[in-house]
C-alpha cells in the first residue's frame, strides 16, 4: 500500500492489478492492469508498491514486478505515470533481477534520504546472496531515475546489503533513521534485522544463533516457530506508540516488538496479536493519520479463504 497526499491509497493485487481507495471506497476501475511479459506465478507476480516522494507534482508510481524473459524468470522495478486514477509505463528502472516461482522478494519503499530500497529474494538458490555479481538475495538502493548513489557501500553496484534469503519487509524508525527489515528462515528462524550499508546477513552460511567473523546476527529470530513475516511498520501514535509491528504469513498474527534505544529488540518484550483470527497477514502499515492498515493474504494457494477474503483492515490508535 502506499498512501498519496490527497487522501488516495494505492495497492497492488498480485495477479497484476494496481488499485486505488478514494474516501474508504475501492474504485471499481484498476489503475493498471499489466499483461505480458509480466508473470504471476507462485510467489512472483505484482508485488511492491511506492509512491515518488514528489508524486504530488510528478504522479510517479513505482512497483516490482516479475516478468519472463527469452524463456527465464526475473523481476523488475519499473515506473508509471499516474493521471485521473489512471497510468501508464513510463520507464523501467531497475531489470534483471532473479527471479522464480518462489523467494523474490518484492517489498519496495523510498527512504528518508529519498532513495528507493528494494529486498530481493535468492530465487532458491541460496549461494546467490553471497556473490556481488548478482543482485538475488540483496537489499538494493538506487536513485528514482534507475542511477547507482555514488554513497554505495559498492561503487557502481546497487547492493546495499548482502547475505539475504528472502527479504520482505522494509521500515525506517521514526527519529533515528535506522532501517530494519523481517526476513524468512529456511526451517523457522525467521529474522528481524537492523539494516547497516554494505554489511552481510550470513545466508547461506548462518541463521538463527550462528555465528561468523564479517556476518551479522538478527536482532532476534523466531527459533523453531515459523512465522513468514512480511510488511512492516512503525507506530508513532496511541498506546502502541514507538513499537515495531510485523505482519506475518504462516504465523498468521501480527507481531509488536518494543525496540530499545540502541535498536535491540527482546524475545520478551515481544507481543503476538490477532492470532488465527484473519488468517495469513502480508502487510502492516501506518497511515497519514496515525490508522493501522492490514491487509490479508488468504487466497494466495496457502490460506485457507473465507467468502469475504481477502481484505484491508483499518484500525485506529486509542489515545495513550
Amino acid at each position: 500500500m502506499a498512501f498519496a497526499e490527497d487522501g488516495r491509497i494505492f495497492f497492488t493485487e498480485r495477479p497484476g492489478v494496481v488499485r486505488v481507495m478514494k474516501n474508504d471506497k475501492v474504485m471499481a476501475e484498476p489503475v493498471i492492469s499489466f499483461q505480458d511479459p509480466f508473470l504471476s506465478k507462485g510467489e512472483g507476480g505484482l508485488l511492491g508498491i511506492a509512491l515518488d516522494p514528489a508524486f504530488a507534482t510528478n504522479h510517479y508510481i513505482y512497483v516490482y514486478q516479475t516478468y519472463k524473459h527469452s524463456g527465464e524468470v526475473r523481476n523488475r522495478v519499473i515506473r508509471l505515470l499516474e493521471k485521473d486514477n489512471k497510468a501508464k509505463l513510463d520507464q523501467v528502472i531497475l531489470a534483471d533481477i532473479p527471479g522464480s516461482d518462489n523467494h523474490n522478494g518484492g517489498r519496495i519503499k523510498f527512504g528518508p534520504d529519498g532513495m528507493l530500497y528494494i529486498t530481493a529474494g535468492d530465487r532458491y538458490v541460496p549461494s546467490l546472496a553471497q556473490e556481488l555479481t548478482t543482485t538475488g538475495g540483496k537489499i538494493l538502493r538506487i536513485a528514482p531515475d534507475g542511477g547507482i548513489p555514488q554513497d554505495n557501500p559498492f561503487p557502481g553496484s546497487p547492493v546495499y546489503s548482502l547475505g539475504h534469503r528472502n527479504p520482505q519487509g522494509l521500515v525506517w524508525q521514526p527519529g533515528t533513521g535506522k532501517l530494519y527489515a523481517s526476513e524468512h528462515g529456511q526451517a523457522a528462524h525467521d529474522e528481524i534485522n537492523l539494516i547497516t550499508s554494505g554489511e552481510n546477513y550470513g545466508w547461506p552460511v548462518i541463521e538463527g544463533d550462528r555465528e561468523q567473523d564479517g556476518m551479522v546476527k538478527p536482532l532476534i529470530h523466531s527459533g523453531e516457530e515459523t512465522w513468514a513475516p512480511s510488511g512492516m511498520t512503525f507506530v508513532t501514535q496511541g498506546e502502541w506508540q514507538g513499537h515495531l509491528l510485523v505482519a506475518t504469513l504462516r504465523g498468521e498474527q501480527l507481531l509488536k516488538f518494543k525496540v530499545g534505544g540502541k535498536g535491540e529488540i527482546t524475545a520478551t518484550a515481544t507481543s503476538y496479536l490477532f492470532k488465527n483470527q484473519y488468517g495469513r497477514l502480508r502487510n502492516v502499515v501506518e497511515g497519514p493519520d496515525g490508522s493501522l492498515y492490514i491487509m490479508t493474504n488468504n487466497r494466495d494457494g496457502r490460506g485457507d479463504p473465507n467468502h469475504d477474503d481477502d481484505l484491508i483492515l483499518r484500525l485506529k490508535p486509542n489515545p495513550k
